[in-house]
């Protein structure tokens, strides 16, 4: 007969505590030094409220503070040991505190949960992710936008339906996708922002009959402000999740149609650009292969980040209110989502880096005459002819337009955003913008936890 586990909040059968803790003890070892700081922040606020007596002395809040530093940094290494009767990561750093300093140690969970507990440690894991995500993000685009403004002038045939439609260049397609990633941008802030609120305090959702202070502790740890409602901060877990890997998902399905005209595009029927080798592989069989492995990587990462929405989706849809142990299955999902999206825009960066455009391939594809149909029956409009006359007129004379030429016809298309349209000090301006945003959050959030406990 199996001997129940001791642990810090109870025996538990063998069989069930390896069940609910599931990959807890690995996962969390991602959480750690974000609990560490967490905990540092509560017992700060702690030491600072007005009781009597006191929760914590000065010199003890000291004292604790330094054992914290030391395990976020042991964390950092990757060497913290979290065991199945931890459970995770908060109840193995509390063990580890009253360890080394006994009675102290005992103390640090009062007034709060850890269900609030957890949610804080995710919101600074996912906060400091999130500003990885945006800076990786603009410099994928701002790499976009340097291709294109390269190669600004070379003709590309612009397709719907994947057939030819309109002359177009290959600066507006690779600004497209540049573009996108900094309008995605925005969404990724709103995700920031909302990540940017502080749960802590609000224990297991209904408070505690302690004069705790929210906003010293949102403020210790960079927090725009506390969640204000102490329900509203428990039912937020999952639903933060959520609105980050939605926000993640955006990013993936630009990278994932790049990634597809890459792998069109690359193909030696048209050979518009070349992939750089070392980001394709070859065939165990044929020996002039090169795979483009990386870019259908991509597409299939778009997939499994969609896959991820839905599951935490899933998972929270008919959750009731207040805590329930279903959220802690988000935790896999959100860092499966982030880990897979940050790689995403890493590899996709370096092999824009070697990306090369092949503009005599590029030219050639302007064969077919069709393609110049509506910029004819254009012209034929702006000297008075009725659009639908001029529509049917060059409808019915498409091999009067064999042998017009691209460069010339892309160089009429002046106005804003077209080939010739293109504002690069616009765009310029957008990744400055970015990035400023970027290191304005950073600072806020440096700034804080380097005062709360050391670099």
């Amino acid at each position: 007969m199996k001997t129940d586990t001791k642990t810090v909040v109870g025996a538990i059968d063998p069989d069930v505590l390896s069940f609910t803790v599931g990959e807890d003890p690995v996962l969390d070892l991602r959480l750690a030094q974000w609990d560490c700081y967490g905990t540092a922040a509560h017992v700060t606020m702690l030491t600072a409220m007005d009781v009597t007596p006191r929760i914590f002395t000065a010199e003890e809040r000291d004292a604790i503070l330094k054992k914290l530093a030391d395990i976020r940094d042991t964390a950092r290494a990757g060497s913290f040991v979290i065991t199945d009767a931890d459970q995770d990561c908060h109840l193995a750093i509390e063990r580890n505190l009253t360890e080394a300093l006994g009675p102290l140690g005992r103390r640090v969970h009062t007034g709060r949960s850890r269900n609030d507990q957890v949610a804080t440690a995710v919101r600074l894991f996912t906060r400091d992710e999130l500003l990885g995500t945006m800076s990786e993000t603009v410099a994928l685009a701002e790499r976009l936008i340097g291709f294109a403004e390269k190669n600004r002038e070379i003709p590309m045939v612009g397709r719907t339906h994947l057939q030819p439609a309109m002359p177009s260049s290959v600066g507006v397609w690779a600004s497209a996708f540049g573009e996108e990633l900094l309008d995605t941008l925005g969404i990724l802030k709103a995700a920031y922002e909302y990540t940017d609120k502080c749960p802590l305090g609000s224990a297991a959702s209904y408070g505690v009959p302690l004069p705790i202070d929210r906003k010293l502790t949102a403020r210790l740890l960079g927090f725009r402000e506390p969640i204000h409602n102490v329900l509203a901060a428990g039912n937020a877990r999952g639903k933060m999740e959520s609105i980050v890997i939605s926000a993640l998902q955006q990013v993936m399905l630009t990278l994932s149609r790049l990634a597809q005209d890459l792998i069109l595009f690359s193909m030696p029927e048209f050979g518009y650009f070349s992939i750089p080798k070392e980001f394709c592989t070859g065939s165990s069989i044929m020996p002039q292969k090169y795979n483009p492995d990386v870019c259908e990587l991509l597409r299939s990462k778009a997939a499994q980040v969609c896959a991820l929405a839905t599951g935490v989706a899933g998972i929270v849809e008919a959750m009731p209110g207040g805590y329930n142990r279903d959220l802690q299955d988000t935790k896999k999902l959100l860092m499966e989502a982030l880990d897979t999206t940050r790689a995403s825009l890493r590899i996709m960066a370096r092999l824009v880096s070697g990306l090369r455009a092949d503009p005599v391939r590029l030219r050639a594809a302007f064969e077919e005459p069709g393609v110049f149909a509506t910029d004819r029956a254009l012209e034929l409009v702006a000297r008075g002819m009725p659009f639908r006359d001029a529509y049917h007129q060059v409808r019915d004379h498409l091999e009067d337009l064999r042998g017009m030429d691209p460069d010339a016809t892309i160089a009429k298309k002046t106005h804003e955003g077209a080939p010739f349209g293109l504002d690069f000090r616009l765009y310029a301006n957008r990744i400055a913008d970015g990035r400023k945003m970027i290191a304005d959050f950073s600072e806020v959030v440096q700034k804080a936890l380097s005062a709360l406990l050391g670099a």
